[in-house]
């Protein structure tokens, strides 16, 4: 007498699981298509820009001689934002996370996430009203003290509408998504790495710095990463508060600041027609194509930090 062995049971399909795998495969197609499609929107509209004569472009030394100066601003308005934004997200990230008790980290959590809802319009405002007039004293510090440096070199604004004073207001509205990328990963950190940390005689901030940041130190780049694409995009709060001039420097308290992209587009595309129009436009084709590049590395990182787990 044989006795037959049962072979594998083949998984059960549901209804349900194919539409909601055709739903989620449709999506992640469909955005890559609206992905596609607007590049290649830019790309035709910039085309008779790219091969227009230099002299016909606006300013009349060639498309890179225009973009140049934009870029540059968006680049040095966005990484200045950057270096104020990090330390601060990163300290109220951990104050919220690991300090502070349970109720007060709650509301202090809402309050932060609340910023992300103000529009640029309002932080525009503020900045030109409040931030301008108050950071003028302060530039004639910093020249004074530190004009030995290229930043500093001055002669300082008297109006303070100044690439420092974007930077702090653009430092403010990345603050949200930076402070809650860090949050959420400093809470994930093993209970099991503070608590061994703890045992072994190390005080609060002593486990910080050996367990927690180390966990999150990719979550705090993503965070970074994530925040730097977001000021490289914002448009009217730079709008309403530089002063801008067609140069290339690095003096962060001075009357003649670079435009950045988003907020000459802003500021010259109701006016503008012909060849000028399809500048504007291959100047948002570089945005575009920074922007795509900046939050690339930012999920990448991302995908390198799901890979660690608690137990490595």
């Amino acid at each position: 007498m044989t006795t037959q062995t049962a072979g594998p049971e083949k998984a059960v399909t549901r209804p349900g699981d194919k539409i909601f795998a055709g739903a989620a495969t449709g999506s992640g197609i469909f955005i890559l298509a609206i992905l596609a499609g607007v590049a290649a929107f830019l790309l035709w509209q910039a085309w008779p820009a790219l091969v227009a004569d230099p002299a016909a472009l606006p300013g009349g030394n060639g498309l890179w001689a225009y973009v140049a100066p934009l870029l540059f601003g968006t680049v040095i308005s966005a990484t200045l934002a950057l270096a104020i934004a990090t330390p601060l997200a990163i300290g109220i990230a951990l104050f919220i996370s690991h300090y502070a008790p349970r109720r007060l980290a709650q509301t202090l959590g809402y309050l932060v996430d609340l910023l992300a809802a103000v529009p640029s319009l309002v932080y525009g405002l503020w900045g030109l009203a409040v931030i301008a007039p108050a950071s003028v004293a302060i530039s004639q510090w910093l020249n004074t003290y530190l004009g030995f440096l290229p930043f500093f070199a001055g002669p300082p604004s008297a109006t303070g509408r100044t690439m420092l004073v974007i930077g702090i207001v653009l430092a403010v509205m990345i603050l949200p998504i930076m402070t809650a990328v860090n949050r959420e990963v400093f809470l994930q950190t093993p209970r099991l790495h503070e608590e061994a940390a703890l045992a072994l005689g190390a005080t609060r901030w002593e486990m910080i710095q050996m367990s927690v940041i180390p966990f999150g130190k990719s979550g705090v780049i993503s965070g970074a990463m994530l925040g730097l694409g977001r000021a490289l995009g914002e448009t009217m709060a730079i709008a309403i508060i530089l002063s801008v001039s067609n140069v290339i420097t690095f003096n962060l308290i001075g009357s003649a600041n670079p435009a950045t992209i988003a907020g000459n587009i802003a500021l010259q595309f109701p006016e503008s027609s012909g060849l000028a129009v399809n500048a504007l436009v291959a100047s948002g084709l570089v945005l575009f194509a920074l922007t795509l590049a900046v939050n690339m590395v930012a999920r990448w990182i991302v995908s390198r930090r799901s890979e660690f787990s608690g137990a490595n």
